[in-house]
């Protein structure tokens, strides 16, 4: 029997006060939606994921075209009963039926697998949890024998009803053929004037239909975002989460809690982050690093023994072993870095390979370059690439020496150990082991006076 995801996704989210709708409001820099997609894509043997989607759909289906689901909309927003009623001529008679909010990012896949694996095959599955402050959640209503009986949501729950502490998560794994029988008779006399999909319970239980229950190895998995400040709440206990499995795999954090991790990161052992790291896209990092404060990382791949000191950004980069990099570099897409490469404070790099033992230490702007092994760059160099409508390349070959305040104007090259006077602009390619130097004449003119500030 196949399992069919269904995930609602409909709603607009008016507590978030936001022009955006709520399910493409980021956590860890992914939509909402992105998050819960992803995960029931995990499961084994699940279906293509079915997403309901509603307000802004559009644009929904923009932001998001990339996730591989089935969109179905729900033209009229009457309700959850009503979104998974949409979804069924979708869905398999003989199929079971997982359904998921796409405002809960931090769903665990294996407890999603656990649910799928505990429950009867003709039974009904649902997350709960015992929360001690329950306001805004549905509660589970149990009879005597502790068996579920139905779900009462809370703007309709007596005074009692609301002291419960167990509540409904909104997941449930049911059998597609009793969706197709109850959900035609769900009705809408309640507080909302909606068609509660939760109603389903009481008619289940009246027709002694098993409802087993599961409770989330956390409460936060199963957790919602209505407004800012959950979406707040829930991205700390995203992040803590990145920051022990980092540290339960061997990397030192000076603090754990001012790490933002924004995508997938692979870090090696004895690995050291310090203070207001953020790693977005996808970043590997290697063995015995260090990664100083202040520091964004954002898709590259860097070696082992590599040291990126404070406030440097790197982006679409691959640093090889060994480099020092920083502090207040940046090193752009389309960098490669060899091994025991220094770059030093307020460098810049971009499009650029540069080779083994190089350093490139003050100043410097060096882009769409070939820059060969054991070359040395001296402060305010800038390698002028853009003629103001195209890009051309400069290559520099090993052992050359580059001076202070140098001009390199593209396309040139400067061959295998030149040097290059301080303060020139190349204009020509330098031959390989000489001296060049392009420099206007020094002159002095006696009896010049600066000019004065004229009086008002």
């Amino acid at each position: 029997m196949s399992v069919s995801v269904v995930i609602l996704a409909a709603g607009q989210g008016k507590r978030m006060q936001s022009d955006l709708p709520k399910i493409l409001h980021k956590l860890a820099d992914k939509p909402l939606l992105e998050h819960v997609v992803q995960t029931a894509s995990s499961l084994k043997n699940m279906e293509t994921p079915i997403v309901i989607f509603g307000h802004e759909g559009s644009q929904v289906q923009h932001v998001l075209a990339h996730l591989n689901v089935q969109w179905i909309p729900q033209t009229e927003l009457l309700g959850t009963g009503h979104a998974v009623l949409q979804a069924l001529p979708f869905i398999e008679q003989n199929n079971r039926v997982l359904i998921l909010c796409g405002d809960v990012p931090l769903i665990n896949a294996a407890t999603l697998q656990n649910l799928i694996e505990t429950t009867p095959t003709n039974a009904i599955g649902i997350l709960t949890a015992e929360i001690a402050n329950p306001h805004g959640f549905g509660r589970i209503i149990r009879d005597a024998q502790n068996k579920i009986i139905r779900i009462i949501e809370e703007k309709d729950a007596d005074e009692n009803q609301r002291l419960i502490k167990e509540i409904n998560s909104g997941i449930y794994l049911i059998p597609a053929k009793l969706l197709q029988q109850w959900l035609p008779r769900l009705e809408n006399n309640n507080s909302q004037k909606e068609y509660y999909l939760t109603d389903i319970i009481a008619l289940a239980a009246q027709e002694n239909i098993s409802i087993h229950s599961l409770q989330p190895t956390t409460n936060e998995e199963i957790l919602g975002i209505n407004d800012r400040i959950q979406l707040s709440h829930l991205e700390r206990v995203y992040q803590k989460q990145q920051a022990e499995k980092l540290m339960r795999n061997g990397v030192t954090l000076y603090d754990p809690a001012r790490i933002d991790v924004r995508g997938e990161l692979i870090v090696g052992k004895d690995t050291t982050v310090d203070i207001n790291v953020i790693f977005c896209g996808h970043v590997k990092i290697g063995h015995h690093c260090v990664i100083g404060p202040n520091v964004s990382l954002r898709n590259v791949i860097i070696g082992n023994h590599v040291e990126i000191k404070a406030n440097s950004v790197l982006d679409g980069a691959e640093i090889a072993d060994n480099c020092v990099i920083g502090p207040f570099a940046r090193i752009r897409p389309g960098t490669e870095l060899g091994p025991h490469s220094h770059i030093g404070n307020f460098v810049e790099i971009k499009n650029s390979i540069v080779g083994r033992n190089t350093k490139i230490n003050h100043l410097s702007y060096i882009g769409d370059s070939d820059v060969g092994k054991q070359v040395n760059i001296g402060a305010g160099t800038i390698t002028c690439n853009y003629d103001g409508v195209n890009k051309h390349r400069t290559t520099i070959g090993d052992h050359a020496f580059i001076g202070s305040d140098s001009q390199l104007v593209a396309p040139v090259s400067i061959g295998e150990g030149a040097t290059i006077g301080a303060g020139s602009t190349i204009t020509r390619n330098a031959p390989a082991d000489q001296l060049t130097i392009c420099r206007t004449q020094q002159r002095s003119i006696a009896n010049w006076q600066r000019p004065k500030k004229k009086e008002t």
